[in-house]
């Protein structure tokens, strides 16, 4: 019996999309503990939280458009819109939050320069400290973690509604779930705090890659045989 095309690129898709979201938790601030203290750079949440965050309200914007829209292109854009827009606004308000609640400026504490604006970060850090708040390296790669986490969580989310013929309801939350069971590897790298692509901790990413590689065909697998079961195909 001859594979089905469609198939095929669920598979694909779904891959792609988790290993976006794998790698989109790489470039997100994550600051935990620490940063709730402002002792840490970084939003005061773990890995898969401050990611959850941005592809649930990306996965919104995009099942919006999804309502009047096939076109593949402009709902992943659209939820990845989303996602950076959701992921700007946590950064900036714990910015101010850190600056007028803490009195202290958003200064990383793995870079000695901004590699970006020149700026030098080692004089404004408190002693025995990791930084604070989200500085402009680190806010510039949550934003770009916000924009790929979105389009990867929409393009999954696309493929289980255009391909695998879900609902709208069981599209969202398997995308969802497909997304986590990446994007969860990334906390085995970070293992506490990172300022993204900055951070010594990024250079392992490609491990994390390789195994969201490996859930994402795993969960594409499944998710034919659930098309297929369910008569989609």
């Amino acid at each position: 019996m001859p594979i089905e095309p469609e198939l095929i690129l669920i598979v694909v898709y779904v891959t792609i999309g988790g290993m976006f979201g794998c790698l989109a938790a790489h470039l997100c601030p994550v600051g935990g503990a620490p940063a709730a203290m402002g002792t840490a750079t970084g939003i005061a949440t773990g890995t898969i939280q401050i990611l959850l965050g941005a592809v649930v309200t990306g996965l919104f914007t995009a099942a919006t458009v999804s309502s009047f829209s096939n076109n593949i292109w402009l709902i992943c854009l659209s939820g990845a819109v989303g996602a950076t827009i959701m992921m700007q606004v946590v950064m900036f308000m714990a910015n101010i939050l850190y600056a007028f609640g803490c009195g202290v400026l958003p200064i990383s504490g793995r870079v000695a320069v901004d590699p970006i604006t020149k700026a030098p970060q080692t004089a404004y850090k408190t002693p025995q400290t990791d930084g604070h708040g989200v500085p402009d390296v680190v806010f510039i790669s949550g934003t770009a973690g916000g924009f790929i986490g979105g389009f990867g969580g929409a393009l999954v989310y696309f493929t289980l509604l255009a391909y695998a013929h879900f609902t709208y309801g069981t599209a969202v939350i398997a995308a969802v779930g497909i997304f986590l069971a990446s994007a969860i590897l990334a906390a085995y790298n970070i293992r506490g705090t990172t300022e993204g692509y900055w951070d010594p901790k990024f250079k392992k990413v490609h491990k994390a890659l390789i195994a969201s590689l490996c859930i994402g065909v795993l969960c594409g697998i499944v998710v034919v045989l659930a098309t297929i079961a369910l008569g989609g195909a």
